[in-house]
């Protein structure tokens, strides 16, 4: 006779569905029944739905976060010799800074295993972007892995089938649910990946704005505090900076072209914004790896964060030395009046990337590395008339058409001399 289960999935569901809490057996029967396949899809899609309408109390999320770690292997690096520091960003437009981050960390001889993804939608993934290096490869096996990190310090690749398997089971429903907006479902998302993970501490760059997952600061907080306590409770150090994403971040949006801003902050330079979250989050990694003490900008400075990429990049069989892709088209956009420029938003310049076939909008699609846009001018910045304000870049010039309707209203230029309010980059930090 079939074993009988403890819990029936209907009665989970009509609890959440009136309100009711879920205690810590129940959820964790639900997710080990969901992973194997006894619980089924359409019982979860009600159950996502139900939590997405009436939430989960901290206690529910912790639970749903460590049944979700427990449903797979969890990664172990006491024998490695150094300690870890990770960091995870919730996503947004010119987001490249986990390059320069890995490396800029590593060379202070904390090690940084940063298992990553790819992009869907309007934000590239960091896989996409490093994929654009001839010979990188995402995939690396286990003893590959440990090995880069106990020798290089810093590791950008693909995250195993094996970790929190129930995490990409439920996330895949969530997608086609219209249940992706839940606080306590995007926080044990992520915190059961990173914990799985295996890493000492954490650093979350959690982005509110127009080009942001989270539009709205105070919800943006909200699960910027749920997963710094989730983190909390499972042993892993957590903080999180609450980051401004109304405007990209940098000068380059794309693949290619964010990996070439990416070298030119390592190398010293780069532009101001990106150069200041980069070090911002490295200052919290190496303060919870017990460096508080650590220099971040120096080590830019003085190119040890520089042979820590060539290094990282050299050891996934990519040469650092390569000429990246270059699109065959481009079309660039002038100012039409003397000014400054007031408004440059995220998301239209997301969604015009995205068109212009940065990125994807299936998990199966290709991107193409080359395309993008290159920003000419950042909010603040005078312009005149006639000046470059950005390029388009594509493979297909039939692409631009789009690209630009995408854009239409997305810049503003206010009259010379017009003073912008302050907008920090980094709103408030959290631990």
């Amino acid at each position: 006779m079939p074993e009988v289960e403890r819990f029936d999935a209907v009665d989970l569901i009509r609890a959440k569905r009136d309100r009711g809490r879920l205690d810590s057996d129940q959820i964790a029967w639900l997710v080990e029944a969901y992973t194997r396949g006894y619980v089924a899809d359409e019982q979860m899609s009600a159950l996502a739905m139900a939590i997405l309408l009436n939430g989960m109390d901290a206690a529910e999320i912790r639970d749903l976060t460590l049944a979700m770690v427990a449903s797979g292997e969890r990664l172990d690096f006491a024998g490695l010799g150094k300690t870890t520091s990770d960091k995870h960003s919730t996503g947004g437009v010119g987001d490249k800074i986990t390059l320069p981050l890995a490396p800029l960390v590593a060379s202070f001889g904390v090690a940084v295993p940063q298992l990553s993804g790819r992009g869907l939608g309007h934000t590239g993934g960091t896989l996409d972007k490093l994929e654009s290096i001839p010979g990188w490869r995402a995939q690396l096996s286990s003893g590959e892995f440990h090995r880069q990190l106990a020798e290089v310090g810093a590791v950008v690749c693909a995250a195993s089938a094996d970790l929190a398997p129930a995490d990409r089971k439920l996330y895949a429903l969530r997608d086609a649910t219209g249940t992706v907006e839940s606080i306590p479902l995007i926080a044990s998302s992520i915190m059961s990946k990173k914990i799985a993970e295996g890493t000492a501490s954490l650093v979350l760059d959690v982005k509110f704005g127009s080009g942001a997952f989270m539009r709205d600061a105070e919800r943006a907080r909200e699960l910027a505090e749920t997963m710094v306590r989730l983190g909390h409770d499972a042993g892993v150090a957590t903080r999180a900076l609450l980051t401004d994403m109304n405007v990209p971040l940098g000068l380059a949006i794309g693949n290619a072209n964010e990996v070439r801003e990416s070298v030119e902050v390592l190398a010293g330079g780069g532009p101001a914004d990106v150069v200041e979250l980069t070090v911002a989050l490295a200052r919290e990694m190496l303060d919870l790896a017990g460096l508080p003490d650590a220099d971040p900008a120096a080590a830019l400075a003085d190119g040890r964060a520089m042979d820590a990429w060539r290094a990282m990049i050299q050891a996934q069989g990519g040469d650092p030395d390569a000429a990246l892709p270059v699109a065959r088209e481009s079309h660039t956009v002038l100012a039409e009046a003397d000014g400054v420029l007031a408004e440059q938003d995220a998301l239209a310049f997301g969604i015009a990337a995205w068109r212009l076939g940065a990125g994807r909008a299936r998990k199966e699609d290709p991107v193409v590395h080359a395309a993008g846009i290159d920003l000419h001018a950042k909010p603040g910045d005078e312009v005149s008339a006639g000046s470059p304000l950005f390029t388009l870049r594509a493979d297909d010039a039939a692409r631009f058409e789009r690209a630009l309707e995408a854009l239409d209203g997305a810049v503003r230029i206010a009259p010379a001399g017009t003073e912008l309010p302050p907008r920090p980059l980094v709103a408030a930090r959290i631990a």
